[in-house]
């Protein structure tokens, strides 16, 4: 259903229907589930790992990831042949990501070689790189050593006309980067696409030149290494004679602490597990990421990786290793038909979220085929870098605070110090901290300094007057030093209602789910949402607390994108219950839809919000992002 949902959202963007040259452009893009389903041959694979070198391996793992848990936050690079032509070829524009324009536009494997020999960055400074990179407060560096095109952005011995070797540019980039982030004190790794290949003969993906599986074709299904498993030898020679050996390559020349796999679902876990084993076999101190070897039920990496782009996180286990990778438009490699950049404070928030969450943030730029940075990413890097000059505390070394969900930003702690992150300025003469009544030692603004005087606390929390705050539209971060670090969370899925703000936000990636479980969607823009929602039996709930009693007017938010779904819901809320219903016959999109339920009045105090389900119409319900509470 996910992947059928994925489709019609990529299909229905009015730019694509105005591209009748590229077909199913963003289809590769990423898959919905980044993970294997084991057959016997995997579980023997697993087996062997889980009784052997992974279990050894896995023991190790606390001291090896701690390095990367401190880094906190990336830069993520996508940078290759692709970048000359900033997704456009022979005068036609490309679609979905830049990186996949050979892929997008079918270019034969010949073509795109002989079109390497051009790419000459001349603009191409490592050491200004990496600056922009430390200046804006990261930590660690990825590029892109080998992406699905094959190319190696190196000298490599396995691939000698397949690389930087083929090129103008005589340099050895990656060499350069390394050397940089050695010098000013960032980690360094590489992405490399182990499982999606368009230049080898053998390897999952290109379908245009060969009758190879794992492309848009779909040879042999999805899983085509359980449907036809003659076919395996074939790809288990690219990983013998390509993949493990230039893997092997990176590590012995350039030493890197981290290594960033892609796109798993194009082999086999025994594959993919064999990899692993390679990369620990040769260093067991890199680090590697969630996207190489995984179940739906386990990951043998060392962290989680969210989907790409993402502007929502869905709860994760706590203390779970994570990582998000949001790009600064909507495409990692370069393109030039690609202005959707979102603004600075977009990602300010973004890293503050993901650390008052325990995850990591590495941010995506795609540099020009010159080598230069394009103006908008280094306008965000910059701006982020401002901002990071003054507020680097708040989210470097430190970790979830313990308190419930505030409607006004989120909170990261570091021992007895507490950083309210305010993205919303609430209304009024005070912003409160709900549930804070820990004993207060001071208040002060991260940014200037400046102490904050006249603050109260009582049995709903700690009141900040609003008149002592300054205003960075970005995110304004006040400095709590309580007197002892001896907070003890009442709840920790209670989130506050505040009359003061414009709107109160019940994100269902944050409800209480009841009955069979739903699945969170991908965090990305209008899916935030739950899914999987097919009884009447199911339902979701929230724990909220409202600060002061009023009147609020109750909005509920919703994607529809399978035809023929809807029904009848209520929503129980203040004592009330407020039905409505989702025309079946309403129209598809992969947009959100608002519906105004009505209003109500709120007392104040703890209670409960529940959304049921009456009466499902098709295979699920609609899928639900949010409840919102709005006060005028």
């Amino acid at each position: 259903m996910i992947k059928r949902y994925y489709l019609i959202l990529m299909l229905s963007i009015t730019v694509m229907a105005a591209m009748g040259q590229v077909h199913n452009a963003n289809k590769g893009n990423e898959a919905a589930d980044m993970f294997n389903d084991p057959g016997t041959r995997d579980r023997n694979a697993i087996a062997e790992a889980e009784s052997g070198w992974w279990k050894a391996s896995f023991a190790g793992q606390g001291q090896r990831i701690k390095k990367w848990k401190e880094a906190a936050f990336g830069m993520f690079v996508h940078w290759g042949v692709y970048s000359q032509y900033g997704n456009i070829w022979k005068g036609k524009k490309g679609g979905g990501y830049a990186e996949h324009l050979m892929r997008v536009m079918q270019i034969p494997r010949q073509e795109y070689l002989d079109s390497a020999a051009r790419f000459n960055p001349e603009k191409f400074d490592a050491e200004e790189w990496v600056l922009l990179a430390k200046n804006a407060g990261m930590k660690y560096f990825i590029i892109t050593a080998k992406h699905h095109d094959g190319f190696a952005l190196y000298p490599s011995r396995y691939s000698s006309t397949y690389s930087v070797k083929s090129t103008a540019f005589k340099r050895d980039p990656l060499a350069e980067l390394a050397h940089a982030c050695r010098k000013h004190g960032l980690l360094f790794g590489f992405y490399y696409s182990h499982a999606f290949d368009w230049e080898h003969p053998d390897a999952p993906g290109n379908d245009w030149d060969y009758a190879n599986p794992g492309g848009d074709k779909l040879l042999g299904g999805a899983n085509w290494f359980d449907n036809h498993p003659e076919w395996l030898p074939k790809a288990q020679r690219y990983v013998d004679e390509k993949a493990i050996p230039q893997i092997k390559e990176l590590i012995h020349q350039y030493r890197p602490d981290l290594l960033w796999f892609d796109t798993p679902h194009k082999l086999p876990l025994s594959e993919n597990l064999r990899i692993l084993k390679a990369i620990w076999d040769t260093d067991p101190s890199i680090v590697v990421n969630g996207r190489l070897a995984r179940t739906a039920e386990k990951n043998y990496g060392d962290y989680l990786n969210t989907a790409d782009r993402p502007e929502e996180f869905y709860p994760v286990a706590k203390g779970a290793n994570w990582e998000a990778i949001p790009t600064t438009n909507d495409s990692y490699g370069y393109s030039s038909t690609d202005a959707n950049h979102k603004p600075t404070a977009h990602f300010i928030q973004l890293l503050a979220k993901a650390k008052a969450m325990g995850g990591n943030i590495l941010l995506n730029i795609g540099p020009k085929g010159d080598g230069s940075i394009d103006a908008p990413d280094v306008a965000i890097l910059k701006g982020i870098g401002g901002w990071m000059t003054k507020n680097k505390a708040s989210v470097i070394g430190v970790e979830p605070a313990p308190l419930p969900r505030q409607q006004w930003g989120v909170i990261t702690k570091r021992k007895d110090i507490l950083y309210l992150h305010v993205f919303n300025k609430p209304k009024g003469g005070q912003l409160t901290v709900g549930g804070l009544t820990a004993a207060v030692k001071s208040i002060s603004l991260l940014s200037s300094k400046k102490s904050i005087k006249a603050y109260t606390s009582d049995a709903i929390g700690l009141h900040i007057p609003l008149d002592q705050i300054a205003a960075d539209s970005a995110d304004e971060v006040i400095v709590v030093r309580l007197k002892e670090d001896n907070i003890v969370p009442e709840t920790n899925d209670l989130i506050y209602v505040d009359a003061h703000r414009a709107e109160n936000r019940l994100l269902t990636f944050y409800a209480k789910q009841y009955g069979q479980p739903m699945k969170f969607g991908d965090g990305k823009r209008d899916r935030y949402y739950v899914s999987g929602w097919k009884s009447s039996n199911q339902y979701l709930g929230w724990n909220i607390d409202v600060l002061e009693p009023a009147q609020f007017d109750v909005v509920i938010r919703y994607v529809k994108d399978v035809e023929n779904t809807g029904g009848d819901m209520v929503l129980e809320i203040g004592g009330k219950t407020l039905d409505f219903s989702i025309d079946p016959a309403s129209a598809t999109s992969g947009r959100g839809n608002s519906l105004k339920l009505g209003r109500i009045n709120l007392p104040s105090g703890k209670q409960s919000v529940q959304l049921r389900a009456k009466n499902i119409v098709g295979v699920e319900a609609v899928k639900f992002l949010e409840v919102i509470l709005t006060h005028d």
